[in-house]
């Protein structure tokens, strides 16, 4: 089989990815800033700009996952400039690494998200119960939206669009998927949620109206493979689910599936909210919907697509 390259592949998103492909037959390489000796690894330094030519020269695909992560710190000015420049620096590198080495790539499926869209601009997102949200939400041809996530977003897909140039051998099919709120067990989003459920406790944030676009995290690591395995596929697609939900929605739900009707329900107030997340409070308290019809319309289909059958299966 294929030999796939990951960047950021120890990750959250990166080992369901990498545990996907190992399932179907794949080799994996994972790029990292260590020195091993193991197969399933090879040595980068985006800072020094160095990356392992015969891993680029001996692969298939490359998934590009790098960057650190936008809610994992508090958001000070050297925050927020190491979040964006993990993702162009780490992208400079494999696009001067794809020019200067002799390689076989056929395509590159990177990583962006939806904080690309900023708000959402339709009082239609208060309406939780309504199916057909997606439909009326944010589209890829959509533009980035001019506060910090809609700018490094711009920047991030950026700065991997040289690889399709018709230049220095590049030419290469490139894939961008914009990733919502992931729901996994292992980390990200849901342990925030499930913090205060530990005291059944299900904490809504603001008035829990805020429509949340969400992936089950089994659906994105398909949808990664997906993109290598669909040359039809090609530019952004909106990494989401089909049916959006409410932050009231979403907790009470998470809730449910661990208590039954055992739980409280308390609203954190949005005061409170920016004093603890500062500037970040803006994200969770920020309506975003956003439509997947893109990537059906190239047959994806989603194993997940309510948030009860995500929740419900996680084994939380």
């Amino acid at each position: 089989m294929a030999r796939v390259l990951i960047t950021g592949g120890t990750g959250l998103v990166g080992t369901a990815v990498k545990n996907l492909l190992l399932q179907k037959g794949y080799e994996v390489v994972l790029l990292t800033r260590s020195t091993m000796s193991d197969k399933g690894y090879a040595h980068w330094d985006i800072n020094a700009g160095t990356i392992d030519a015969t891993a680029i020269a001996a692969a298939d695909y490359i998934i590009h996952l790098a960057g650190a992560g936008v809610a994992d710190k508090r958001w000070s000015v050297a925050r927020k400039q190491e979040i964006l420049e993990s993702r162009t620096k780490s992208s400079a590198v494999l696009v001067k690494a794809l020019e200067e080495t002799p390689n076989k790539v056929k395509a590159v499926i990177s990583a962006s998200a939806i904080g690309w869209y900023g708000p959402d601009k339709n009082s239609h997102s208060n309406n939780a119960h309504n199916n057909d949200l997606a439909a009326q939400g944010f589209v890829e041809t959509d533009p980035s939206y001019p506060d910090f996530l809609g700018t490094t977003c711009a920047a991030w897909e950026a700065s991997i669009a040289p690889v399709t140039a018709n230049t220095n051998g590049l030419q290469k099919r490139l894939v961008c998927l914009r990733t919502g709120i992931v729901l996994s067990k292992h980390g990200g989003a849901l342990k925030e949620f499930l913090k205060p459920l530990a005291l059944r406790m299900a904490a809504v944030l603001g008035n829990g109206k805020q429509m949340i676009s969400w992936i089950d995290v089994r659906d994105l690591a398909k949808m990664f493979v997906y993109a290598i395995e669909h040359e039809n596929m090609s530019g952004s697609y909106n990494a989401v689910a089909p049916v959006p939900v409410s932050n009231k929605c979403l907790t009470q739900t998470l809730a449910s599936v661990l208590y039954g009707n055992f739980y409280m329900t308390a609203y954190v107030p949005s005061f409170i909210l920016k004093i603890m997340l500062g500037e970040m409070s803006i994200e969770v308290l920020k309506s975003t919907t956003v439509s997947p019809q893109k990537i059906q319309d190239a047959g994806f289909v989603f194993d997940y697509p309510i948030i009860s059958k995500s929740l419900s299966t996680l084994d939380l």
